[in-house]
C-alpha cells in the first residue's frame, strides 16, 4: 500500500531518472504576485519561466509543492474538500513535448515498479477543439500508441480541456486528463470522465503551452512549447489505498487520534454522528493548513486582511468546533505537534519554526475565546428587544452583525437564540453572508489561472524598484531589515520589511533620496547564476532560511544592490523614473509595510 512519502519519492525519482533536475518547492507566500494571496498549485511559482525566462536548473524540471486554496474553505468538512495540499510536478521548458509527457505519463501510471494501475482502469480526455483552436488530435493519437484504446478517449470542450493564459494574453494550451475508473457505478449512458458521480478519479493532468493569446483574441503557435503537469498527493494516495476519504490517509489519521484523545469521542467507522465527523475533519484540516502557513519561511501572521485574515479564519474556525466537541481551553498545539511529526522530514521548515507555530496558535486561540465571550454578551443586550418581537425571530441582519462584527458564528446565535425559544432568520443570514463574499472575494482573491498577473514594462519597473527599496531601507534603518513579503501592481508597489518602529519623516525622505539618487546614476543591471553560498559570500541579500535550488540568480545593479531574486529586471536603473514613497505603516508585530509610486 503506497503512502504519501513513497508516492513522493517514487514520483521525483521516475522523472530524474528521466533527465529531469529536482528543485525545492517554494514558499506558501507568492512573492509580487497580485492575483493570489497563497501558492495555489504546483506551477505557480514556475510561471516566470514558462513564460519564457531560464532556470537556473535547466529545462526538466520535477519537485512537489505546497499548496492553499481557500475559495472552498466553508466546503471543508466533507470527505474531500482541502485547504491545504501538496502537488507533484514535472515541467518541460522549451525542451520535450506531447510524445514524452504522455508516454511517461502511461508508464509512471501503469508500470509495476511505479503506480502499477491496471491500464484497463485508464481513461484520458483531450481538448475537443473549438473555431479559435483545432483540435488536439495528436494528444489523441498519442494516448492510442501507448496502449489506450479510442473508446476511452473523450475530446471535451474548453471548460475541461484547456488552461488559459495568466492574463488576457500570453502562453496558453489544450491540456490532456487522466482518470481512473473506480468500478463505481454509471450515473447514466452519457457517464465519462470528467462527470462528477464518483466512478472516474482524476489522477493527473498535463498542460500542453502551444499557443500564445494575442490581443486581437487569435492564437499563434509558440516557437518554445512548454509542459507543465500536476498530480496532487493527497487525493492520489487515497485512491490507490483504496479509501473512500482523503481523511483515511497517514497525512490525517495521527492527527484525528490526538483529536479523539482530547475529545474522547470516535472519529470515522464507530461514529453515530456525521456532525461529530464533520468537526473532526475541519480541524485536521484547518490546523494543518495553519501550522504550514505559520511554520513557513515567509509566514504571515494572524490579522484582519489578506492572508492573515485567511489564516486567522482557519484557527478561528477550528476552535469554533473545538467547542463543537465539547473541547474547553487551548488545545491547537497538540493536533499541531502531530502535523510536525507527519511532515518534518519532506518539510523541516516546521520544525524549524514549531516554536511560533505553538506560540502563534496559543495567542490566537486565547484572542478567538475573548471574542466569544464579547459576542455573548452582545447578544445579551439585545435580547430583551428580540423578545418583544411577536414573531420570536433574530433578524439574519442582527445575527450577521455578531459575525461579522464579534466573529461569533451563526451555529452559537442559533443555540443561544433557542435557549430562549426565539429562531434565527437563517435565509436573511445567507443572504447578508453571500453579499460579504461577494465583496470579499472580489477585493482579495481572484482565481488563479497562471502566475505574474503582468509581466509588463511598469511591473518591470515596480519590481526592479523594490531592489533598491530594500537596500536604502538597510543603509537607513539598520542590517536587521529584512523583506517579509512583496506585493506589485501596475499602479505601485507594496515592500514588508522587519523593523520595530513607525519610521520617522527624515528616515522616509533618506530612503527616497537615496532610491531617486541611484536611478539617476543609471546603473547596469547584471545576472549571475551561483550557488546559494557563493551567493551569501559575495553579499547578496536573501532569505537564506528559504529553500533555494544548488544554482541561484543573483541580480546586482551597479555597486549598490545585489540581490537573489527571479523576477523581472530592467537593464539599466534610468528606466525605472522617479521613486516616490506614500505611505509607511504596521503589517504586523515587528513588520511595517511601504506603498510606493513611480512617476
Amino acid at each position: 500500500m503506497i503512502t504519501i512519502d513513497e508516492l513522493r519519492r517514487k514520483y521525483i525519482e521516475f522523472f530524474k531518472a528521466r533527465g529531469h533536475a529536482e528543485i525545492s518547492g517554494k514558499s506558501l507566500i507568492p512573492e509580487n504576485d497580485p492575483t493570489v494571496l497563497f501558492t495555489t498549485a504546483g506551477m505557480h511559482p514556475l510561471v516566470p519561466y514558462l513564460l519564457g525566462e531560464p532556470h537556473p536548473a535547466g529545462k526538466r524540471l520535477t519537485d512537489y509543492q505546497k499548496c492553499i486554496r481557500t475559495g472552498d474553505i466553508d466546503m471543508v468538512g466533507d470527505t474531500s474538500h482541502l485547504t491545504f495540499f501538496e502537488m507533484l510536478g514535472n515541467w518541460s521548458l522549451g525542451d520535450y513535448f506531447k510524445n514524452e509527457a504522455i508516454h511517461w505519463s502511461y508508464e509512471f501510471l501503469t508500470s509495476p515498479d511505479y503506480l502499477g494501475i491496471d491500464p484497463v482502469k485508464l481513461s484520458v480526455t483531450v481538448f475537443a477543439g473549438d473555431e479559435s483552436v483545432p483540435r488536439d488530435d495528436e494528444s489523441a493519437y498519442l494516448w492510442k500508441k501507448v496502449g489506450i484504446p479510442e473508446e476511452r478517449i473523450f475530446f471535451l470542450p474548453r471548460e475541461d480541456n484547456w488552461w488559459g493564459p495568466a492574463g488576457e494574453t500570453g502562453p496558453c494550451g489544450p491540456d490532456t486528463e487522466m482518470f481512473v475508473d473506480t468500478g463505481a457505478p454509471a450515473c447514466g449512458p452519457d457517464c465519462k470522465p470528467g462527470c462528477h458521480c464518483g466512478k472516474y478519479f482524476e489522477i493527473w493532468n498535463d498542460v500542453f503551452m502551444q499557443y500564445n493569446k494575442k490581443a486581437d483574441g487569435s492564437y499563434e503557435l509558440l516557437a518554445r512549447p512548454c509542459v507543465d503537469t500536476g498530480m496532487g498527493i493527497e487525493r492520489t494516495v487515497a485512491m490507490l489505498q483504496g479509501k473512500k476519504s482523503v481523511y483515511e490517509i497517514e497525512a490525517f489519521t495521527p492527527i484525528l487520534k490526538v483529536l479523539e484523545s482530547i475529545t474522547g469521542k470516535t472519529y470515522g467507522v464507530s461514529s453515530s454522528d456525521a456532525e461529530i465527523d464533520r468537526s473532526f475533519r475541519i480541524i485536521a484540516d484547518h490546523i494543518r493548513a495553519a501550522a504550514f502557513i505559520l511554520g513557513d519561511p515567509k509566514a504571515v501572521l494572524p490579522s484582519n486582511i489578506g492572508a492573515g485574515y485567511v489564516l486567522r479564519r482557519l484557527i478561528r474556525r477550528a476552535v469554533r468546533h473545538g467547542k463543537k466537541l465539547g473541547i474547553e481551553g487551548l488545545f491547537l498545539s497538540r493536533p499541531a505537534q502531530a502535523v510536525i511529526d507527519i511532515y518534518k522530514e519532506p518539510y523541516p521548515e516546521l520544525l524549524e519554526n514549531a516554536g511560533r507555530i505553538f506560540e502563534e496558535l496559543e495567542r490566537e486561540e486565547k484572542k478567538f475565546l475573548e471574542t466569544l465571550q464579547k459576542g455573548e454578551h452582545e447578544f445579551e443586550k439585545i435580547l430583551p428587544n428580540l423578545l418583544k418581537n411577536p414573531d420570536k425571530t433574530m433578524p439574519g441582519r442582527l445575527a450577521f452583525k455578531l459575525y461579522d462584527t464579534y466573529g461569533f458564528p451563526i451555529e452559537l446565535t442559533e443555540e443561544l437564540a433557542a435557549e430562549h425559544e426565539l429562531k434565527v432568520d437563517k435565509q436573511g443570514f445567507e443572504e447578508s453572508f453571500k453579499k460579504h463574499q461577494e465583496i470579499s472575494r472580489a477585493g482579495s482573491e481572484q482565481v488563479f489561472k497562471g502566475g505574474l498577473a503582468d509581466n509588463s514594462e511598469i511591473v518591470t519597473r515596480y519590481h526592479s524598484a523594490t531592489h533598491l527599496l530594500h537596500k536604502a531601507l538597510r543603509l537607513v534603518l539598520g542590517n536587521h531589515v529584512a523583506q517579509k513579503g512583496s506585493n506589485i501592481t501596475a499602479e505601485r508597489l507594496r515592500f514588508d520589511f522587519s523593523h520595530p518602529a513607525p519610521m520617522t519623516p527624515e528616515q522616509i525622505a533618506a530612503v527616497e533620496r537615496i532610491v531617486n539618487e541611484q536611478i539617476a546614476r543609471d546603473l547596469p543591471v547584471t545576472m549571475e547564476m551561483m550557488p546559494p553560498e557563493e551567493a551569501k559570500a559575495a553579499g547578496a541579500i536573501a532569505l537564506f532560511g528559504e529553500k533555494y535550488e544548488p544554482i541561484v540568480k543573483v541580480y546586482t545593479m551597479g555597486d549598490f544592490s545585489k540581490e537573489v531574486c527571479g523576477g523581472p529586471h530592467v537593464s539599466h536603473t534610468g528606466e525605472i523614473g522617479k521613486f516616490k514613497i506614500i505611505k509607511e505603516q504596521s503589517s504586523s508585530a515587528g513588520v511595517r509595510r511601504i506603498y510606493a509610486v513611480l512617476e
